[in-house]
C-alpha cells in the first residue's frame, strides 16, 4: 500500500463503528443484528476498493462513512427483499414456468390462509386418534373425479413415473415407442428418469411410426410393463401413428404385464369443447384400462405443482409402500391446494368459473381486444417517449401443455423512442412489483390474456417510469 492511499485507509471507519449509527441500529432491530452487520461488511469492502483504486480521490471520514451507511442500507434493502413476491405475467403464458405456472383458485388460497395458520389436520384420524394417511382426501377426490380404484400424489409427475417404474418393473423391462422419448425442462429425459428407477428401456418403433407387432416381438420373460407417454410438450405430424391405449391394454392383458400410461399434463374435463385438439382425460385411461396413470396437478388441473399417481388398487399400495415414497412425499401446502382445486372439478361450471388456469384458456377473443385497446389507451395518455398500438398476436398454454395450439390474441405493442426494447423490458423487470413481458420485431409486447385484477396500473405506472428513467 503507498503512501498515498494509506491516509485514506485509516479514515475508513470500523464495521463495528459504523453499527453504532442510529438508523442502522433502528434496521438492526427490525432485521436482526446479523444481516445489517454483513450489509455494512460489505460496504466497507467495497469503499475500500474504491479507494485503492481511484487514490487521487480524496475523501473526509464523514464522507467515506456516508457512503459506507447509504451502501450498507441498499445492501441490507436487497438482501432482505422477498425473491419470491409477486409478479406481473404480461407474456401471455398461461404456464409460465419461470412465473411460478398455475395462478392458484381463490378457494385454494382461502384453505391455505385457514388451514395452515395454526395446527392442521394432516396425519390424524379423528375417531381413533391413530395415524392415518396423509393422502386419504386427494385419493377420495381423484377416485370420484375419475372412477380410478385408488390414488396418491407426489411432489411432480417425473417423480410419479421413476417411483411407478422403480415400484412395478425394477430391475425389469418396460417398452416404450421411440417416438414417446420426451424431454421434459430442465433436460430431465425419460431414459435417464427410468434409468434411475432401475427399470430397463426397451425401445420399439421409430420415431414417427410405432405398430402393435413391435410391441409383440419386443415382450420376453424379463418384460414387467409396457409404458406410453403422452407427448404433451411437442408434436408429431405428418406420416406418423402410434398405437391406440386400448390395443396397448390389450397387448399388456395378453402377457400379463403392467399397462402404465403417463398422460403428462393430465386432464379432468374435454378440451376439445373450447376449439383445442383432444386431450387424453385421466378417466378415459381408467375407462380404457390403464392400469396405473401419472400427470401433473399443475398443469391442465391449475393446481400446485404435484405428481398425481392412479390405478389399481394394488399397485397404488406398492408404490405408497415404495421406500422412494417418504423422498417425493408432499407436505400439508401442496394437499391444501389440491383439495380445494380437485373440489372445484366435482362440477365442471365451477371449475371452469373459478379454476384461473381455464379461466384464461376461455377468454373470448373480444374481450382480450377490448382489454388491450383500454390498456393501450391508458399508457398513451401519460404522454411517454413511445408509440403505444395494438396488434393481433398469439398466446400460449406454456409448460408442455397444448404443444402448437396457440391461442389468438390482441397485444398491446410498445416502441420506446429514446431507449432500446432491451433496455424498456429490464427496467419493466427491475420494477417493484416485476412485470414480465415479450419482445418481438423491435417492441415490447403485453399480452392482456394472463393480468389478473390490479395489473394494469401496476403495467401503466411500470411503463411510464421504465420510459422516463434515463431520459
Amino acid at each position: 500500500m503507498d503512501a498515498q492511499v494509506r491516509p485514506l485507509m485509516r479514515r475508513v471507519p470500523s464495521v463495528d463503528a459504523v453499527l453504532k449509527e442510529l438508523e442502522l441500529e433502528t434496521l438492526a432491530t427490525e432485521y436482526g443484528r446479523r444481516p445489517v452487520a454483513d450489509a455494512v461488511r460489505e460496504a466497507v469492502e467495497e469503499v475500500r476498493r474504491q479507494l485503492m483504486a481511484q487514490p487521487a480521490f480524496d475523501m473526509d471520514e464523514a464522507a467515506i462513512r456516508g457512503r459506507i451507511v447509504a451502501a450498507a442500507k441498499g445492501r441490507l434493502e436487497a438482501m432482505m427483499k422477498p425473491y419470491y413476491q409477486r409478479a406481473v405475467n404480461a407474456t401471455g403464458i398461461i404456464l409460465h414456468t419461470g412465473l411460478g405456472r398455475a395462478v392458484l383458485p381463490v378457494k385454494a388460497l382461502d384453505q391455505i390462509q385457514q388451514t395452515l395458520r395454526s395446527y392442521s389436520l394432516l396425519q390424524v384420524d379423528r375417531q381413533t386418534g391413530k395415524r392415518s394417511r396423509r393422502d386419504e382426501r386427494i385419493e377420495w377426490l381423484l377416485q370420484r373425479l375419475t372412477g380410478a380404484e385408488a390414488a396418491t400424489v407426489v411432489n411432480n409427475n417425473a417423480a410419479a413415473t421413476a417411483i411407478v417404474l422403480n415400484s412395478v418393473a425394477k430391475g425389469k423391462e418396460v417398452i416404450v415407442s421411440r417416438g414417446q422419448l420426451v424431454e421434459i425442462g430442465g433436460s430431465f429425459r425419460l431414459p435417464e428418469v427410468m434409468a434411475f428407477s432401475g427399470a430397463r428401456l426397451v425401445e420399439v418403433g421409430t420415431t414417427n411410426k410405432t405398430h402393435p407387432r413391435d410391441y409383440e416381438n419386443a415382450i420376453t420373460e424379463n418384460t414387467a410393463a409396457i409404458l406410453r407417454v403422452h407427448p404433451s410438450n411437442y408434436k408429431i405430424q405428418g406420416f406418423s401413428s402410434e398405437v391406440p391405449l386400448d390395443e396397448l391394454v390389450a397387448i399388456a392383458r395378453k402377457h400379463n404385464l403392467v399397462m402404465i400410461d403417463d398422460v403428462g399434463a393430465g386432464a379432468l374435463i374435454d378440451f376439445s369443447q373450447f376449439g383445442f385438439e383432444p386431450e387424453p382425460l385421466l378417466a378415459d385411461s381408467i375407462r380404457q384400462g390403464a392400469d396405473i396413470i401419472t400427470c401433473s396437478g399443475d398443469k391442465l388441473i391449475g393446481a400446485s405443482q404435484a405428481g398425481l399417481i392412479l390405478g389399481k388398487k394394488i399397485l397404488i399400495d406398492a408404490v405408497r409402500k415404495n421406500q422412494f415414497a417418504r423422498i417425493v412425499r408432499v407436505g400439508k401446502l401442496t394437499l391444501a391446494v389440491l383439495e380445494a382445486t380437485l373440489e372445484l372439478f366435482l362440477d365442471e361450471s365451477t371449475a371452469l368459473r373459478e379454476v384461473p388456469t381455464l379461466q384464461m384458456l376461455r377468454r373470448s377473443p373480444e374481450s382480450i381486444r377490448e382489454h388491450a385497446e383500454r390498456l393501450a389507451s391508458q399508457i398513451r395518455d401519460k404522454s411517454i417517449a413511445a408509440t403505444v398500438t395494438t396488434t393481433s398476436g398469439f398466446s400460449e398454454m406454456g409448460s408442455g401443455s397444448l404443444p402448437t395450439q396457440n391461442l389468438a390474441t390482441t397485444l398491446v405493442a410498445i416502441t420506446p423512442q429514446k431507449i432500446s426494447v432491451d433496455v424498456l423490458a429490464k427496467r419493466l423487470r427491475l420494477h417493484e412489483p416485476p412485470v414480465f413481458a415479450r419482445i418481438q420485431n423491435d417492441q415490447v409486447l403485453i399480452d392482456p390474456r394472463t393480468l389478473r385484477d390490479g395489473d394494469d396500473a401496476i403495467i401503466v405506472e411500470a411503463v411510464v417510469a421504465a420510459s422516463a428513467a434515463g431520459e
